[in-house]
C-alpha cells in the first residue's frame, strides 16, 4: 500500500507546514528541551508501528528512526550533561497525545504515522538549523551541525513516503533514502556526517560486502575502511548521505 490516495485535508496540512509555527530555540536549555522532546517521539511512535504498519515503507522508515534517533538522543544527552543543563524524560503533552492516538488506532495506523512524522521532521529540521547557525552553546551548536544533515535525509524520506514515490526507497530497513547506496559512483560526497562507526559498519553491510574493518572518519567527514566484495578485499568509504563507494580514495 503507498500512499496516493492521502486526502486533500492532509496534503493541504503538509503544503501548509500543518498551520502552527516551526519551532526554534532562544537558548541551550530551550534547545535541549525541544530536541530531546521531538527526538524521544520520533523513537517512541516509531516503536508503536515497527512493525505493524500495512507499507513495507514505513516500517522501513520506523525501523531507521528507532536506530538513527536513539544514538543521537543519547548524544544529547550526554553534552547536555557536560553542560550542566536538565534532560526532559519523556516527550511533551502535545507528542504524548499523538502516540496515544497510534496506541489506540483502529486499524491501520499508516497515515497517522506519516502525518506525525511529517510534521515532527518538519519541525526538528527547522530547530536544528536555526541552531546550527546562531546556537548560545558551541558544544550544542556543532552537536546541531552534525545531526542536521541526517534530519534532512529523514525529512526527505517521510516526504517521499507520503507522496507514494518512494520507488522503492531501501533496499534494507537502515539503508538512507536521500540517495541510497551507489557502489558506481566515483567518489563519496563530503559533508558533515553523523554516522557513527556502528552504523556506518552496518550500511556498509547492509550493501552486500562482508569483513567491514579499519573504519575510521576523515577530515571530510567520510567513513573509509575495508571489505570484502565477490571474495576480494577492497577500499569502501560512506558520505553522509548514506552512499557506499567501492574502490574510493
Amino acid at each position: 500500500m503507498k500512499f496516493h490516495l492521502l486526502s486533500a485535508a492532509l496534503c493541504t496540512a503538509v503544503g501548509l507546514g500543518f498551520a502552527h509555527p516551526a519551532l526554534s530555540a532562544e537558548t541551550a536549555q530551550d534547545f535541549v528541551n525541544k530536541a530531546a522532546e521531538g527526538g524521544i517521539f520520533e523513537v517512541e511512535s516509531s516503536k508503536i508501528v515497527q512493525g505493524k504498519a500495512k507499507d513495507q515503507d514505513a516500517n522501513d522508515f520506523a525501523q531507521k528512526m528507532i536506530t538513527d534517533h536513539g544514538p543521537a538522543n543519547a548524544k544529547l544527552q550526554s553534552i547536555a550533561g557536560e553542560q550542566k543543563l536538565q534532560v526532559p524524560a519523556e516527550t511533551d503533552a502535545k507528542h504524548k497525545s499523538d502516540l496515544e492516538a497510534l496506541k489506540s488506532s483502529n486499524g491501520s495506523a499508516d497515515q497517522s504515522y506519516v502525518k506525525m512524522q511529517q510534521e515532527a521532521h518538519a519541525d526538528a529540521v527547522k530547530l536544528f538549523q536555526d541552531y546550527a547557525a546562531d546556537g548560545d552553546n558551541a558544544d550544542l551548536k556543532a552537536f546541531a551541525q552534525q545531526t542536521l544533515p541526517t534530519l534532512k535525509m529523514h525529512k526527505e524520506m517521510i516526504e517521499k513516503i507520503a507522496s507514494g514515490k518512494t520507488d522503492n526507497m531501501a533496499t534494507t530497513s537502515t539503508a538512507p533514502a536521500a540517495t541510497g547506496t551507489d557502489q558506481n559512483a566515483s567518489a563519496p560526497v563530503p559533508g558533515a556526517n553523523s554516522f557513527t562507526e556502528a552504523q556506518a559498519k552496518s550500511r556498509i553491510q547492509d550493501a552486500g560486502f562482508a569483513n567491514v574493518s579499519g573504519l575510521t572518519k576523515d577530515d571530510q567527514g567520510i567513513w573509509r575502511g575495508t571489505a570484502e566484495k565477490d571474495g576480494k578485499q577492497v577500499a569502501v568509504a560512506l558520505d553522509f548521505k548514506g552512499n557506499v563507494v567501492a574502490g574510493a580514495q
